[in-house]
């Protein structure tokens, strides 16, 4: 009766380590997206401010934040050891961000009008899940590989 009760109680304790860095993942993403969601912005409107035009400041921003994100997700996010390939993926998957970005900035900007410090911010919120997907898929290919997290 006592392994059983034991063995339930060990279990038990699994799950909820298990749940916590369930939850702390995402957490984690978010708080490393929002930095470099403001990191991205800072890029662009200061660019802007310079009247430097929105297509050159996003590759500007792309090189600084893709070096951040993936540094910040490898270690604070995902737990896990850097690599040239989850680089190379991470990199890849943020490089989609580029003509994505790209189209939203140019209706916003070009054809409705609206300022780049208005058209960034927009579009960074609108491309947040793509995001997640991509440096999920890019750094932890495998999720079992993830469990770095405490």
């Amino acid at each position: 009766m006592r392994l059983r009760h034991a063995l339930a109680a060990e279990i038990r304790a699994a799950a909820m380590r298990t749940a916590t860095q369930a939850l702390k993942r995402p957490f984690r993403f978010v708080l490393v997206g929002l930095a470099c969601a403001v990191l991205h912005n800072v890029i662009m409107i200061g660019l802007d401010r310079w009247n430097v035009h929105y297509a050159l400041s996003s590759m500007v921003s792309f090189v600084v934040v893709v070096l951040f994100g993936y540094a910040l997700h490898v270690r604070f996010t995902y737990g896990v050891a850097p690599g040239l390939a989850s680089f190379w993926r991470y990199g890849v998957g943020m490089a989609a961000n580029y003509p994505m970005t790209l189209a939203l900035l140019f209706v916003m900007c070009d054809l409705a009008g609206w300022p780049v410090a208005i058209a960034a911010p927009v579009a960074t919120v609108a491309m947040f899940a793509w995001n997640y997907v991509a440096s999920r898929w890019a750094i932890v290919r495998n999720p079992s590989s993830a469990s770095g997290l405490q």
